[in-house]
């Protein structure tokens, strides 16, 4: 490792070093839980309940869903919050604080150009934020899978699971990275640019978050007459059921026959109904939604990188 490659460590290894130390001791800490939730499924003989459907509760499923659920969503939080601090402690004082301080000059007056200087700074800072976030995002799924979408535990859906894992959390390390840095190029205050990166970064994420949704149509599935409905189970609920028509029109529950048994059955002759549907997204729709947001952040963050680039070419000139 030499020249600007070497600079960029020496001047990062610090946070790198730190980072790495705090992964190890989350690592360690995942897998003595782990190993506890293991040993207590084998010391039950416990076979998980999938989905909601309900009828196979036990007390060992109780008591493996308490003692880890609230784990797992804390872990999935830190997931969720490596984005927002890859971007406000790393990205934002990653250029910023040289052009405050002015440090900058003496890299380029070694006759390295400004494009090459960044790379390496960029380069070595995003390489460590894929790990971080990849390593994260493995140890909630780790820890997970063995309880995943099982009764009233963590499900695929959920916030803590589905913003940890995957490549899309990746992705949005990356861009976090990206925002913070040119935060830090634009306001030149490091103080100032990590709040302007921490209010971008919260802002993408809810907007991925909002209209995540409206990517992808809900399945939809239709219970004819008054036949016991198919069984959420792993599915992602949207909230949205009622009755259907022979022409296939749909009608909310929230307006039209909000009753059950023979007062339900009344209603739904009185209206014309002849069955139910309800809509939801199957859990394999979990990879179509990850990679729509692995692309819409690798996309932001190709763009966030360019423009940094543009800005640091005209005022290094």
């Amino acid at each position: 490792m030499k020249g600007v490659l070497w600079l960029a460590w020496r001047q990062q290894r610090l946070m790198i070093l730190s980072t790495l130390a705090l992964l190890a001791l989350c690592a360690a800490y995942v897998a003595y839980r782990r190993s506890e939730m293991a040993e207590l499924i084998d010391a039950t003989g416990w076979v998980p309940c999938p989905g909601w459907n309900g009828g196979c509760e036990s007390p060992a499923t109780f008591r493996i869903m308490e003692g880890n659920s609230a784990g797992i969503r804390t872990l999935g939080a830190l997931g969720i919050a490596v984005p927002a601090l890859i971007g406000v402690f790393w990205g934002a004082p990653l250029i910023g604080r040289e052009l405050e301080t002015g440090t900058f000059k003496l890299a380029l007056t070694q006759g390295v150009g400004p494009r090459r200087w960044f790379a390496a700074r960029f380069g070595l800072a995003a390489l460590v934020a894929v790990l971080v976030a990849a390593v994260v995002g493995a140890l909630v799924a780790w820890w997970w899978l063995p309880i995943a979408n099982t009764l009233d535990g963590p499900y695929w859906h959920d916030a803590a699971v589905y913003n940890a894992t995957g490549p899309a959390p990746l992705a949005c390390a990356l861009f976090g990275l990206a925002a913070g840095t040119l935060a830090g190029l634009l306001v030149r205050r490091t103080l100032p640019a990590m709040g302007a990166a921490l209010a971008a970064i919260g802002t993408a994420m809810v907007f991925v978050t909002f209209f995540r949704t409206s990517w992808i149509a809900p399945e939809t599935r239709i219970t004819p007459g008054d036949t016991p409905k198919r069984l959420v189970g792993s599915a992602w609920s949207t909230g949205e059921f009622g009755y259907i028509t022979p022409d296939g029109r749909e009608y909310p529950i929230m307006k039209f026959c909000q009753t059950s048994g023979d007062e339900m059955r009344a209603c739904m002759a009185e209206h014309g109904f002849t069955g139910r549907y309800h809509k939801v997204y199957p859990s394999g729709d979990f990879w179509t939604f990850q990679w729509i947001d692995t692309a819409l952040y690798l996309g932001a963050a190709a763009v966030l990188v360019g423009l940094t680039l543009l800005v640091l070419r005209r005022r290094t000139a």
